[in-house]
C-alpha cells in the first residue's frame, strides 16, 4: 500500500466506550485517555481525537468563569455545559462533576442533584470528590442506578481545609488514609476513581488494592490512565499551571496573534477584500441609486415575515 492511499484510508469506526468497556480495558492493562471538556468545540475536538472518556469538570469554574477557585461554580452552570458537552459527544464516556454544595447536605440532595444532570444533560456518570460522609453518598447516587466516580488527593472543592493545592498523601499515615477512602468509595460501588496530585510511591502502592480503573492527574504513571484539563494541556488557560500539567501546544499565544492581526487588518482597512463580501446584478444596483438619489423616493414595500 502506498503511502496516498494509507493516508487516504478512512479509519474504522470507534465504538461506543461503556463501563464494561472501561474495565475491560484495565483488565488488559491498556491506559484509558481522559480528557476535561466545557462546550461543543471542545468535545467535538475530543471525539475527533479519540479519547476513552471525558469529563465536565468543575475546573470550568476556573477555565471558563473565570473564577479564582472551582467552588463558585453553580449547578444550572454545569448542567449548560455538560447538556453541551454532550451534543458534541458520540464515543467516549462522559462523565459530569457535581459542583461544591450539590450533594454534600444528604444522600437525598445527592441523589437528587445526580438524577437531574442525568436527566436534563444526557451524561453518563457523575463525579463527587472525597471519601468520608461522600462515601454515603456516591452509595445512595448509585442505588439510585446512577454510575458514580470518585475522587481522592487533591479535591479542588476542600482544598482550603486540606492546606491548599499540595499534594496529598506525603506520609505514610495520610497515605494509608487515601487508601482507606479509595477502598470505601471502590466498595460502595464506584466504577472509577480519580487520583489526583498523590505521591507516585503512594499511587504504585494504592493502585494494586484496587479493582476499579484509577485515573491519575498528577499521580504518576502507575494509574490506569490519565486526564488533563484541556486548557491546560493545549496552552490556552493562562492561570496558575500544577507541575504535573504538559502542555502540547501553546495555543493561547497563538490566538493572541490570530485576533491581533485581525484588529490590524480591520484598522488598515486590509479586511474586508471583495471576496469576502456579497454581490449584487449591476442593474438592480442602477435601479438602487436612482431611487435613493432621487428627491422624494417612492415607498418601498417591504415583506412582512410569512407573507
Amino acid at each position: 500500500m502506498s503511502a496516498g492511499s494509507f493516508s487516504s484510508a478512512t479509519p474504522p469506526a470507534r465504538r461506543r466506550m461503556t463501563f464494561a468497556g472501561l474495565a475491560a480495558l484495565k483488565e488488559r492493562g491498556e491506559p484509558i485517555a481522559m480528557v476535561t471538556a466545557y462546550d461543543y468545540p471542545s468535545a467535538q475536538i475530543a471525539e475527533a481525537a479519540g479519547v476513552d472518556m471525558v469529563l465536565v469538570g468543575d475546573s470550568a469554574a476556573m477555565t471558563v468563569l473565570g473564577h479564582e477557585s472551582t467552588v463558585p461554580v453553580t449547578v444550572e452552570e454545569m448542567l449548560m455545559l455538560t447538556a453541551a458537552v454532550r451534543r458534541g459527544l458520540s464515543t467516549p464516556l462522559l462523565v459530569a462533576d457535581l459542583p461544591f454544595g450539590s450533594y454534600e447536605q444528604s444522600d437525598e440532595q445527592a441523589v437528587a442533584t445526580a438524577q437531574r444532570f442525568v436527566k436534563t444533560t444526557g451524561c453518563d456518570a457523575v463525579k463527587i470528590e472525597r471519601g468520608g460522609s461522600s462515601v454515603d453518598r456516591a452509595r445512595a447516587i448509585v442505588a439510585a442506578g446512577i454510575p458514580v466516580m470518585g475522587h481522592v488527593g487533591l479535591t479542588p472543592q476542600t482544598a482550603a481545609t486540606i492546606g491548599g493545592y499540595r499534594a496529598q498523601g506525603r506520609t505514610a499515615e495520610e497515605a494509608v488514609a487515601l487508601c482507606e477512602s479509595a477502598i470505601a468509595l471502590q466498595d460502595a460501588g464506584c466504577f472509577a476513581i480519580v487520583f489526583e496530585a498523590i505521591p507516585t510511591p503512594v499511587t504504585d502502592a494504592i493502585v494494586p488494592q484496587l479493582s476499579v480503573p484509577v485515573i491519575g492527574i498528577g499521580a504518576g504513571p502507575g494509574t490506569d490512565g490519565q486526564v488533563l484539563v484541556f486548557h491546560d494541556l493545549l496552552g490556552i488557560y493562562d492561570g496558575h499551571t500544577a507541575r504535573f500539567v504538559k502542555r502540547y501546544a501553546e495555543l493561547r499565544g497563538e490566538m493572541i496573534a490570530a485576533v491581533s492581526a485581525y484588529a490590524e487588518e480591520v484598522r488598515t482597512r486590509a479586511y474586508p477584500q471583495p471576496e469576502h463580501g456579497y454581490g449584487m446584478p449591476a442593474d438592480e444596483v442602477t435601479r438602487l441609486r436612482a431611487i435613493l438619489d432621487s428627491s422624494a423616493p417612492p415607498q418601498v414595500r417591504t415583506r412582512r415575515p410569512g407573507a
